[in-house]
């Protein structure tokens, strides 16, 4: 075949589909196709993990009657207990002191503008669960989230105030449990204190648990081409970053039904510090237990469609009389980074930039400080753009000066083809002996293309992790630079900015070819419909940028001959 660049050009357009395929499924929690699946590091936890009670988001009221009341007594009826502040309204149920609704006044849902996000939620209509739980176990009985407990009373709303309050009391199996939430101005955090006093005869030893329950699925806008990983992470100084993903929560579990396994399944990460949560699209909510405390973070299925990542901590022997106390801290909001590297060592890395990483946290950077200078995202990426281009100037001269070489010997060229079109390999040997005569580099054109090609895949994360970019507008139609352009304006821009490009470049000697060239903008822009309207964006004023450069440098650097033509 007649090697030249827009064979190279091909190469790198399917090169760049497959690795944002591969991408895709990776982020979706499907193995990579360039790597074998991670081995199976769980195993049946202790005995004492199954003393963990169901964590389903609807318990039997029967079965969490108040502690002391006689076997007759009414069930025990919870209410919910709304706290506001000026980032989020949280609902916390008695039945429990289980968060079941964290709604956050700052950030509108990515399907009904005229509602706000919401991330801890509860909702038998659609399956959804989502819930922050914490309990005792290490003896029957003990106060956990399906416990009835008592509110003191107490402000519910931030109010003048830096702080407000939530205490929860309950009391059974002679230890009584006292829940402090603490919601702060101006902070996703929530502080959650346990205190635990012995209030029986015999000493006591209970573990505090922690635990986060998803149903497992993706939040709702969530599409094809605007994914991103929803699942159980967790993070320690030893062992790092790690993503667990509930399909291997639900393989574990079918596993442990045909082995009569226990089903509560132990990844086991034992500690002293890190934190875990549940990641899902822009926003995650992560349980940073007190540090310097022994803890083993597990993982299980509670029941049909539901799952729990969580951590439970030793507090030692309780005598009669005796309190100990556990400081923990809850993390519900946005993918910031400024604000989760505030939270705890490790929690930014729940923004995934995917596997360019390295080139994405200097992108995002960048266009970090210059949008502190524009106000306005998509300015931003114009600028952005600009500076790209100029920093690859020197690299684009010297590609459009080989393509303007390479558009003077076309009839050459064609005249070689015509000649051992017959004699493949004479026509390589020609065209290559043409080429080195002329001193043509035929990679010289694909270059550009070559060295912005993982740029382009790092905006592209870098658009689908950033919740600073989620929402934002740029002018007009553009409402949202993280979503598709709702008109198709700019992929209609971009496919006519790439028909220009394709007849400032020399023409293909070879007839096809030149058909699949004229079809690339098309097939570029379907393409487009679907990607975050900011990326679409970049790529149009790229391409505005190349047309220009491209047609001052063919006649100011290309040979005399070819200037003249």
């Amino acid at each position: 075949m007649d090697i030249n660049k827009r064979t190279i050009l091909w190469i790198v357009f399917a090169v760049s589909l497959v690795v944002l395929w591969n991408n895709w499924m990776v982020s979706t929690g499907k193995p990579s196709m360039f790597a074998p699946a991670p081995a199976q590091t769980a195993k049946a936890a202790e005995a004492k993990k199954s003393e963990l009670p169901a964590a389903s988001a609807t318990a039997a009221a029967g079965a969490a009657a108040l502690p002391g009341a006689p076997a007759a007594a009414e069930p025990f009826k919870s209410e919910r207990i709304t706290v506001t502040t000026d980032l989020f309204r949280v609902d916390v149920d008695t039945l429990g002191g289980t968060i079941k609704r964290l709604e956050l006044l700052k950030f509108k849902d990515g399907v009904d503008p005229t509602k706000n996000q919401v991330l801890f939620d509860v909702d038998a209509g659609t399956g959804k669960t989502y819930l922050a739980q914490t309990g005792l176990i290490g003896a029957p009985g003990l106060p956990n989230h399906q416990t009835g407990f008592v509110a003191k009373p107490g402000p519910r709303m931030l109010g003048d105030g830096n702080q407000v309050q939530l205490v929860l009391e309950a009391e059974s199996a002679g230890v009584k449990l006292t829940k402090t939430f603490t919601f702060k101005r101006g902070d996703y955090t929530i502080d959650v204190r346990h205190d635990v006093t012995n209030v029986g005869a015999a000493p006591v030893k209970p573990e505090l648990y922690l635990q986060l329950v998803h149903d497992g699925n993706k939040p709702a806008g969530d599409s094809y081409f605007n994914s991103s990983y929803t699942g159980p992470t967790l993070y320690t100084a030893e062992d790092h970053y790690k993503k667990l993903k509930f399909e291997t929560l639900e393989k574990e579990a079918a596993e442990a039904a045909k082995t009569g396994k226990d089903a509560v399944q132990d990844h086991p990460t034992k500690a002293d510090n890190g934190w875990f949560a549940i990641s899902q699209h822009f926003f995650v909510s992560a349980f940073v237990p007190q540090d310097k405390l022994a803890r083993t973070i597990f993982t299980k299925k509670v029941t049909t469609n539901q799952y729990a990542i969580g951590t439970i901590q030793q507090l030692g022997t309780l005598a009669p009389g005796a309190t100990v106390s556990n400081d923990a801290r809850l993390y519900s909001g946005p993918q910031q980074s400024k604000l989760l590297e505030q939270v705890t060592p490790g929690l930014e890395l729940v923004k995934d930039y995917g596997w360019l990483t390295i080139i994405a946290k200097p992108i995002f950077w960048v266009m970090d400080h210059i949008h502190q200078v524009l106000g306005n995202w998509g300015w931003t990426i114009i600028a952005f753009t600009i500076l790209i281009k100029l920093a690859f100037f020197p690299l684009s001269a010297a590609g459009y000066r080989s393509m303007a070489k390479v558009k003077l010997v076309t009839p050459k060229m064609q005249a070689i083809r015509e000649r051992y079109k017959g004699d493949p390999a004479k026509m390589n040997q020609a065209t290559m002996e043409l080429y080195k005569a002329e001193k043509i580099n035929p990679l010289g054109g694909c270059l550009p293309i070559l060295v912005q090609m993982p740029v382009f895949i790092a905006l592209y994360w870098v658009l689908q992790a950033s919740v600073e970019i989620r929402g934002a507008p740029w002018i007009g139609w553009i409402t949202n630079l993280a979503a598709p352009d709702p008109w198709y304006i700019l992929p209609v821009l971009y496919a006519i900015s790439m028909y220009i490009t394709t007849k400032l470049n020399p023409a293909p000697a070879d007839p096809m070819q030149a058909k699949m060239m004229l079809f690339m903008p098309l097939a570029f822009s379907v393409m487009f419909f679907f990607f975050p309207s900011g990326l679409v964006l970049y790529w149009v004023v790229n391409n505005v940028l190349s047309i220009g450069q491209q047609y001052v440098i063919s006649k100011k650097f290309a040979p005399p001959a070819a200037a003249n033509s």
